[in-house]
């Protein structure tokens, strides 16, 4: 991640005060992409004064991803409820966030990626006409559907964002085309890099859980299996785990290490291989966990 070619939000420039900046997240990947911002941003308090409102979206994940990144949310606003829908999620989103933006008047509102926290979070900064700063700017698929509600929610992000982080030359490209202004647009690089980077450095490449440990043995084939995408739930996703079922039986030698979502419609699905003697359901592990697992 580079510095934005010396970003400043418009009136901050010859200010003597930091720029206040409430970064708000919801789920665990906004919390891996938004640390080295940050921090980065922490480290300089005589520019940022950075405060964290986290709407909860996913609640055990979220809190688990602050934890070790040895993040503290200054704002919980606790949205999640079971069996959640986005239509519901963002308007308990934009309703408990509304009074913390007219309480602390930030001068800028941070959101990453294109979940339902990041797209109402920035409407609702715009209803109280803050500035929105949109980390991962201008990914799109083509197809307002795939991924869904991503690519909707990015797209309507770009719209009422003030500055936009793209993470390379062809995310930028795609915000020209939408007639963005180029001059708010600041190629960055892709955080997650930054965040992977940070991890390694932390872990030293080992695996500190021996359980972890114990799956990943010399000379053992396996394979780190992750599923979720909403717009595969119900049988499309039954119908894969059907395949890696079958793929395993296949090859008698190969062991699958699942970290399964906490979702109940993917639990639904993975009913399947539940009894799969080389299939080894985990509850999702902590990203550096995970990264490490990667690597070996």
């Amino acid at each position: 991640m580079r510095e934005s070619n010396g970003f400043l939000p418009d009136g901050a420039r010859g200010r003597s005060a930091p720029i206040d900046c409430l970064v708000v997240l919801g789920t665990r990947p906004e919390v891996i992409k938004l640390w080295p911002v940050i921090r980065l941003a922490r480290q300089r308090p005589g520019r940022f004064r950075v405060r964290l409102v986290a709407t909860g979206q996913h609640r055990e994940l979220l809190q688990a991803a602050l934890d070790w990144a040895g993040l503290r949310a200054d704002w919980n606003l606790d949205v999640m409820v079971p069996g959640q829908q986005p239509a519901a999620l963002a308007a308990r989103i934009l309703e408990r966030l509304d009074p913390v933006l007219a309480r602390e008047q930030p001068d800028l509102v941070m959101v990453q990626g294109d979940t339902s926290t990041a797209w109402a979070a920035a409407l609702a900064a715009f209803y109280r006409r803050i500035p929105v700063a949109h980390v991962e700017a201008g990914l799109r698929s083509g197809d307002r559907h795939h991924p869904f509600p991503e690519e909707a929610h990015r797209r309507m992000t770009a719209v009422l964002a003030d500055y936009h982080f793209a993470p390379t030359a062809a995310a930028r490209q795609a915000l020209t085309a939408e007639r963005v202004d180029p001059g708010r647009i600041f190629v960055t690089g892709n955080t997650v890099v930054d965040a992977l980077h940070l991890v390694r450095e932390r872990t030293g490449g080992q695996l500190k859980d021996p359980r972890l440990s114990a799956l990943f043995q010399p000379g053992r084939r396996v394979i780190l299996l992750t599923t979720h995408r909403r717009e595969s739930w119900g049988e499309r996703l039954r119908r894969a785990y059907l395949g890696i079922k079958a793929a395993l039986d296949e090859v008698p030698d190969a062991h699958i290490v699942f970290p399964w979502h906490p979702n109940p419609a993917v639990r639904e699905a993975a009913a399947v291989l539940k009894a799969h003697p080389r299939v080894h359901f985990l509850e999702p592990p902590p990203y550096p966990e995970f990264i490490e697992m990667l690597a070996l």
